[in-house]
C-alpha cells in the first residue's frame, strides 16, 4: 500500500509534466481527456486505499480499532482532550536530508484519508467539467497540468509526517493556485483577477513562514520533525516556547483556513477565479489550515494549544458572525459564498479550540461536508455566471426557477445543505460543534465556550437567513419581468455528470453520519 500513496503523489505530477511537453497545438480537449483519467485513476487509487484500510483484516495494522483516532491523554493535565498515537498506514519512512534531520516520511490514517479521496474527487470532477466547459481565456492544457499539480501537493500535505515534508507540499499547492486565479481568472477585470491573485499569494506565504518557525522551534524544543514521535512525546508547558510555536504554527494556519482578521484575501480570490479554481480553493485548499491544527498543533504541543484554545474559539466566533452579516450585505452570488466559507471555517476552528471528542468530530465531519456543499456551491455560482456573462445578482434578476428550474433547484438544494438542514451533510458538523463547545476540554474554561456557542447558534440563524434571502432574490419573482436569456441554457449533461455524486455525497452523509462518525473513535 505504500507503493500505491506514493503513486498518489507521482501520477499527477508525471501527467502534469507530460501536459506542458505536448506540442503546442495539442487540443484543449485531448489535455482535458488526460487529465480526466489521470485524475481518475487518483480517485480509485485512493478509494482503494480508503477500502484497506478500513478492513479488519489489514496487515499493516493491529486489527480494526488502531486505525481510528483515538482521543486519549497525554498526562494528567489534559485528560481526554487531544488526537492520540498516529497509527500511520500505507507508511513510507526513509532518510532523506540527514543534516538536517528531515525525512521522507509518508502515511494516511482516517484523518487524512477522507480529505485525500475529497481532493482526488474534486480535481476529477474539475477536468471532467473542463471536458465541455472551459475559461474564456483557453489554454485549457496549462490549467489542467495546474489542476494535476495541485493534487499532488495537497495529497502530499495530508500524508506527511515529518514537519519539514508537510511544509514542502503545503507550498507547492501556493504556485499553481496563483497562476490559475491570475491567469485564468474574471477576463472582465485583469486587475481585479491579479490583485486577487497577488493578495492571495503574499498572505499565504506570510502565513507560511510563521508556520515554518513555528516548527522550528518545536524542533529546537523536541529535537525532531517526525510526526510520529512527536505524538508519543509531545513538547510539554503551556509557556515559553511551547507558548511562542503555538501562536506561530495557529496563525499560520489560520491564514490558510482561514480566520478573521486574517480572511482579507479569500473573497476577492474566489470571485475572480474560474469556477474549478474556486471549486478546489473552497473545497480542498481551506481544509490544508483545519488539517494541520488537528494534525499539527493538537498533538504535537498540547499544553500551549490549551492555552491559547479560548482566543482561537473567540477569533472563530467572530468569523461565524463577520461572515454571515458580510454575506447579508453582498450583491455578489461568488463573493457571497466565499463569505459563507468563512463562517463555516469559523465553526471548524470553534471545534478544533474546545479539544473535545465531540467537537473534534464535528470540525473533520464539516471539513469534508463544506468541501462538497461548497464545491457543488462554486459549480453552480459559475453555471449561473457563464449563463448571464456576470456573477452580480442585480444584473442576473429573478425568476431563475422558472428561466433554469433545475440549476434554480440544485441551487436551493445546495443552500439548504450549507445552511444546516437536517438531513443533509451540512447539519451534522454544526450540530457536534455545538455540542462540544458545550462540553468543552475540562482544563477549558466552560463559561467562555458557552457564551461562544451562543453566539455560533446566532451565528447559524444569521447562516439560514442569508442562504434564504439569496433563494429568494435569485430563484423567486415574476419571469416576465425577468425573461430569459437567448443563450441561457439549462443544466447540461457534462454538469449533471459532474454534479451528481457532490449532491448524492450530500444526501448520503446527512442521512447516514455513520459513514464518516463510525472511524472516528474516542475515549
Amino acid at each position: 500500500m505504500s507503493v500505491l500513496l506514493i503513486a498518489l503523489l507521482a501520477i499527477p505530477a508525471l501527467a502534469a509534466a507530460i501536459l506542458w511537453a505536448l506540442p503546442a497545438d495539442t487540443g484543449d480537449r485531448v489535455a482535458a481527456i488526460v487529465g480526466s483519467i489521470v485524475s481518475g485513476l487518483v480517485l480509485v487509487g485512493s478509494a482503494v486505499l480508503w477500502w484497506r484500510l478500513l478492513r479488519p483484516d489489514t496487515p499493516d495494522l493491529d486489527g480494526a480499532q488502531t486505525a481510528n483516532v483515538v482521543i486519549s491523554s497525554y498526562g494528567n493535565d489534559l485528560p481526554r482532550t487531544l488526537p492520540g498515537k498516529i497509527h500511520a498506514f500505507a507508511e513510507t519512512d526513509s532518510s532523506w536530508i540527514p543534516s538536517l534531520d528531515v525525512r521522507f516520511h509518508l502515511g494516511v490514517d482516517t484523518i487524512s484519508l477522507p480529505l485525500i479521496v475529497l481532493t482526488a474527487l474534486l480535481v476529477f470532477l474539475c477536468c471532467l467539467y473542463s471536458l465541455r466547459i472551459t475559461p474564456r481565456i483557453g489554454r485549457t492544457r496549462s490549467l489542467i497540468a495546474l489542476l494535476l499539480v495541485i493534487e499532488t501537493g495537497v495529497i502530499g500535505t495530508f500524508s506527511a509526517l515529518d514537519l519539514v515534508l508537510f511544509f514542502l507540499f503545503f507550498e507547492v499547492v501556493l504556485i499553481p493556485m496563483w497562476l490559475v486565479i491570475d491567469i485564468w481568472g474574471d477576463d472582465h477585470d485583469p486587475a481585479g483577477r491579479r490583485r486577487a491573485a497577488t493578495t492571495f499569494v503574499l498572505m499565504t506565504v506570510f502565513g507560511s513562514a510563521l508556520m515554518l518557525l513555528g516548527f522550528l522551534l518545536v524542533h529546537r524544543q523536541a529535537g525532531t520533525f517526525d510526526l510520529e514521535v512527536l505524538g508519543s512525546n509531545p513538547v510539554a508547558g503551556g509557556h515559553g516556547i511551547a507558548l511562542i510555536a503555538a501562536i506561530l504554527i495557529a496563525v499560520g494556519l489560520a491564514v490558510k483556513m482561514p480566520l478573521w482578521p486574517l480572511h482579507i484575501w479569500l473573497p476577492d480570490a474566489h470571485a475572480k477565479a474560474p469556477t474549478v479554481g474556486s471549486v478546489l480553493l473552497a473545497g480542498v485548499l481551506l481544509k490544508l489550515g483545519s488539517y494541520g491544527m488537528i494534525r499539527i498543533l493538537l498533538p504535537v504541543l498540547p499544553d500551549a494549544t490549551a492555552t491559547i484554545a479560548p482566543y482561537l474559539a473567540g477569533f472563530s466566533t467572530v468569523a461565524i458572525i463577520a461572515g454571515s452579516l458580510a454575506c447579508l450585505a453582498q450583491t455578489d452570488v461568488k463573493r457571497l459564498i466565499a463569505y459563507s466559507s468563512v463562517g463555516h471555517m469559523g465553526f471548524i476552528g470553534l471545534g478544533i479550540a474546545t479539544m473535545s471528542p465531540e467537537g473534534l468530530a464535528g470540525a473533520l465531519y464539516a471539513n469534508i461536508a463544506h468541501g462538497i456543499i461548497t464545491g457543488l456551491l462554486f459549480f453552480l455560482a459559475g453555471a449561473i455566471k457563464d449563463r448571464h456573462d456576470t456573477s452580480d445578482l442585480r444584473a442576473i434578476g429573478r425568476a431563475l426557477y422558472a428561466r433554469l428550474p433545475r440549476i434554480g433547484g440544485l441551487l436551493t438544494f445546495a443552500c439548504l445543505a450549507s445552511l444546516g438542514l437536517p438531513g443533509l451533510a451540512g447539519f451534522w458538523g454544526e450540530m457536534l460543534i455545538l455540542l462540544g463547545a458545550y462540553h468543552p476540554a475540562d482544563v477549558l474554561p466552560r463559561t467562555t465556550f458557552l457564551v461562544l456557542m451562543v453566539i455560533a447558534g446566532l451565528g447559524a440563524v444569521l447562516t439560514a437567513a442569508y442562504f434564504l434571502k439569496l433563494i429568494r432574490q435569485l430563484n423567486q419573482g415574476d419571469p416576465a419581468e425577468n425573461p430569459a436569456s437567448a443563450f441561457a441554457v439549462d443544466l447540461s449533461r457534462i454538469e449533471l455528470i459532474t454534479w451528481a455524486p457532490l449532491v448524492v455525497l450530500t444526501v448520503v452523509l446527512g442521512l447516514w453520519p455513520p459513514f464518516l462518525l463510525d472511524y472516528w473513535t474516542f475515549a
